[in-house]
């Protein structure tokens, strides 16, 4: 719930801030998550064996919490330097997502293990409450 609350206060301050089209939106969504994960929405979901599926439904709790991170620090960032029009919030969107970037390196480096994997959230769950045979 409150993923899809930060969400939604970014896409807020994107059109009070002059983000209009869908591409654009799409555009900058893609900045940050290239910028935390270092690859494109379209990657990740590839790595997960997603098509038409929403990402954020399959993420793991790690991946949904650093887009998040992301997400909130591009607001943040966006507000407190008043970027107006496409060009300034797609440089927030890249320090947003570089400040969740930098976390993501910070945690792999000291748990040894990476945050972004090809585990599906709703696949694996659905398996623990036995919905889908194991594979």
């Amino acid at each position: 719930m409150r993923g899809i609350a930060i969400r939604e206060q970014l896409t807020n301050e994107w059109e009070k801030r002059g983000v209009k089209e869908e591409k654009e939106y799409a555009i900058l969504t893609a900045e940050i998550a290239e910028a935390t994960f270092g690859l494109k929405p379209s990657d990740h979901k590839k790595l997960k064996g997603l098509q038409r599926q929403n990402l954020r439904d399959h993420m793991t709790h790690l991946e949904l919490i650093f887009t998040m991170l992301g997400e909130a620090s591009t607001t943040e960032i966006a507000v407190q330097k008043d970027a107006q029009g496409f060009r300034q919030n797609k440089k927030a969107a890249k320090e947003g997502g570089e400040i969740a970037g930098d976390a993501r390196h910070a945690l792999e480096q000291k748990s040894g293990r990476k945050v972004v994997s090809k585990s599906n959230f709703l696949e694996v769950n659905a398996v623990e409450m036995e919905l889908l045979p194991e594979k």
